[in-house]
């Protein structure tokens, strides 16, 4: 377990030699995060105002019309999700090929694979209701079955957005070889997402440990409202800050990952034996 945690740490830092590179790579998930928040706001301001919320207190209160807008918003969140996270992966690819790519070059990329993109949310979305269904109707059951195969399929899809920008394959064709891919090299010896997801909330522990800490004296000895108001602030956007870090280093990871699984070759910024550790055969 350790040399797990170990190794995840060293592709973050490898992943991180990528991001200083390109810098510019952090407004892809920038624009992601503020396009979900103009999403959800289209979405339940307009439901909100028509009282469509109104009445439901069980799951038998739901109207056909509420479960095709919360289909139509998985589908369109996750277009979104998907295709920020294409213009990123194709920008990754093009710096591993020795290419100097730019914000413009990344959403090309993405545009001339649009209707892929839009196939696999849809896919996506399908998956998202079903295990929502499976969860609410199931009960404490339910929960446990949905957090296994919701598990498995992040796993298994992880690399669907490489090989959709890399591969000029369809939504179907993508998951099936992402899932092919896992199989064929990850096995039971996955860190990568794990690691990061460990770095980073250790990081956003800290930082809010340090905000609360730092309130409290502002509040409690200083008796400076302002100052304590100033750094929940501060202390929020730092944890922002770091979950566009996150999601930036995770599609760098990604693209990196799918390069090496299909070629064997480490890229520019990461070594060969930290990247080989990642695809140790399941046994």
């Amino acid at each position: 377990m350790f040399n797990r945690i170990t190794r995840s740490f060293d592709l973050l830092k490898a992943s991180a030699t990528v991001l200083k590179a390109d810098r510019h790579l952090l407004v892809f998930p920038l624009i992601s995060g503020v396009a979900l928040v103009m999403v959800l706001a289209c979405f339940a301001l307009p439901l909100f105002g028509m009282g469509a919320f109104d009445g439901i207190r069980s799951e038998s209160d739901v109207t056909p019309v509420l479960y095709s807008a919360a289909f139509l918003f998985y589908v369109v969140q996750y277009f979104v999700i998907f295709y920020c996270n294409a213009a990123l992966v194709g920008c990754v690819l093009m710096r591993l090929d020795g290419g100097a790519p730019t914000v413009k070059d990344g959403l090309r990329i993405a545009n001339s694979r649009f209707g892929a993109i839009l196939g696999y949310a849809v896919i996506a979305a399908t998956v998202g209701m079903i295990l929502r269904a499976i969860e609410e109707r199931v009960g404490f059951l339910g929960r446990w079955i949905t957090a296994l195969v919701g598990a498995g399929w992040t796993l298994a899809t992880f690399l669907v957005v490489p090989v959709l920008v890399a591969r000029d394959a369809g939504a179907i064709a993508s998951v099936k070889e992402s899932a092919g891919m896992f199989k064929r090299t990850w096995g039971e010896n996955v860190a990568g997402q794990a690691g990061l997801g460990i770095a980073f909330s250790i990081i956003q522990l800290g930082l809010i440990a340090a905000g609360g800490i730092a309130i409290a004296v502002f509040i409690a000895v200083f008796k400076l409202p302002v100052l304590a108001l100033l750094m929940i602030v501060l202390t929020v956007f730092a944890v922002l800050a770091t979950l566009l870090f996150h999601s930036a280093l995770t599609g760098i990871y990604s693209a990196v990952l799918y390069r090496y699984a299909s070629t064997g070759d480490a890229a520019t910024g990461f070594d060969n034996g930290v990247l080989g550790t990642a695809f140790l055969p399941k046994k």
